[in-house]
């Protein structure tokens, strides 16, 4: 994986779209950084071709569609088995995230969403078909996310 050094503009462009990706305009990063709309375009196209930015993601308040249980799973996968593991767990309905984690227990964090009990059930009978084993579960109240401050070229 070749890692791309990011200049003023390119951290610039990466903190807005962290703060607010739908909101943000080439024109409003332009501006505040001094160069035209169309260098903000060409460099968030280098940036997604380069694979820095890798996705436009919808946040969603699940409670509201009427799905109320959103929860936490914390298993465990064979070290070999992780990254085979985690990608088939992303097939699950009702999964929506999967980290892999570099550690021998607890390895692998699942974020699932359920309308009832009945649901987080059979996701937990289904990861645990696929070789999953569940370590704990979690309701999730709130979730927080905040852009890198590292790539805010404001604060320094």
């Amino acid at each position: 994986m070749a890692v791309r050094e990011l200049d003023d503009l390119d951290r610039a462009i990466v903190y807005a779209l962290q703060e607010n990706a739908r909101k943000t305009s080439t024109s409003t990063i332009a501006e505040r950084m001094d160069v035209a709309p169309s260098t903000v375009r060409t460099r968030i196209q280098a940036l997604e071709a380069d694979g820095v930015l890798t996705g436009y993601h919808a946040e969603i308040d699940y409670e509201r569609t009427g799905l109320q249980l959103h929860t936490l799973l914390v298993c465990t996968a064979p070290v070999p088995e992780r990254e085979e593991l985690a990608e088939r767990a992303q097939e699950v309905r009702g999964v929506v995230a999967v980290r892999e984690v570099m550690t021998g227990q607890e390895n692998v964090h699942i974020e699932a969403i359920g309308r009832d009990g009945d649901d987080l059930s059979r996701i937990g009978r289904e990861l645990d078909e696929i070789g999953l084993t569940i370590e704990d579960e979690d309701l999730i109240r709130n979730e927080y996310e905040t852009p890198y401050d590292g790539f805010n070229v404001a604060s320094e």
